[in-house]
């Protein structure tokens, strides 16, 4: 059976670096919040967002009747000279989660989003020309690889990459191409949404496309009416963020009725994970997260 999480990003827990980083909420707050709006579970967050220590991890989780399902963890895969830095980092968390008894939990690999200046000033309307050379995309592909046969080798946790605006794999067709370069048995896609559609794509298809490497969905909104003001004033990523381009599930243009009945044709059993990215201090997040659950409620979930 399908279950349905949240993230601290939803709350503002990003994990960029940012200036706002003073303003986010504690863990404890969004633990609870993410319990009192309905969910089932969560995802880490970035590094030390959370307790580090396995017990006190388990213990924050399981007392609230959650259960961890994942975290995200951003590489520089593009260099091909800091792939054992990213198995590093992967393996901390993979070890983390293993240890804390969450032994079915995704390692979320991503590119180190935000720190392209081309890419990131770009986001959502992303040209061939600021892609990958040639020999960056097999030096990428092997590392994302790498990382991914490490984690399962050492505590049989699965990894998923995780597409993303601000990164060097946003767009469909950057996305087709690391699924067609990397090796399936060990490295699944986690399809998120709003970051798909922002990228230029319809999740729909992507789901036609990749049903067989979809091992981890992440439920997120995308107005393209806020994508389109950004762009006018020459916004990049975070000024998109900080307009609303990720919206309120429903609110946006993602045909999320399809989406479902679409996962359940294809026997999709994990958990979905709604996100609601936002930054440090905006909003009421937790309103929000009761909304997008009840949405959830009405389209079946």
């Amino acid at each position: 059976m399908i279950k349905i999480a949240n993230a601290p990003c939803s709350w503002g827990a990003l994990e960029f670096d940012l200036k706002e980083k003073s303003k986010q909420i504690g863990f404890k707050q969004v633990l609870d919040e993410i319990k009192e709006t309905g969910y089932q579970g969560t995802e880490l967050g970035d590094w030390g967002y959370m307790p580090t220590v396995p017990s006190e991890l388990r213990n924050e989780i399981i007392k609230r009747d959650l259960d961890l399902l994942g975290a995200f963890v951003p590489v520089v895969l593009s260099d091909i000279n800091k792939h054992d830095e990213g198995i590093s980092a992967a393996l901390k968390v993979a070890g983390l989660m293993h240890s804390a008894g969450f032994e079915k939990a995704f390692i979320v690999l991503a590119d180190d989003n935000g720190t392209i200046p081309e890419r990131t000033q770009n986001a959502g309307r992303i040209l061939p020309k600021m892609g990958l050379s040639d020999a960056q995309w097999i030096d990428y592909a092997k590392g994302a690889d790498k990382i991914a046969k490490a984690v399962k080798e050492a505590y049989n946790i699965r990894t998923v990459f995780h597409h993303h605006c601000g990164g060097y794999i946003e767009t469909p067709e950057e996305i087709d191409k690391l699924l067609r370069l990397t090796d399936p048995e060990f490295l699944g896609l986690c399809l998120d949404m709003g970051h798909y559609a922002f990228g230029g794509g319809n999740p729909v298809d992507a789901i036609k496309a990749h049903s067989n490497r979809i091992w981890h969905v992440h439920f997120k909104d995308f107005d393209p009416k806020i994508a389109n003001i950004s762009k006018a004033v020459n916004g990049d990523y975070f000024d998109a963020i900080k307009r609303g381009v990720f919206c309120e599930l429903g609110k946006g243009n993602v045909d999320f009725e399809t989406i479902v009945s679409m996962l359940h044709q294809m026997g999709y059993d994990q958990w979905i994970v709604v996100e609601q990215d936002i930054l440090p201090g905006m909003g009421n997040p937790k309103v929000c997260a009761q909304r997008n659950r009840e949405y959830l409620r009405g389209i079946g979930f």
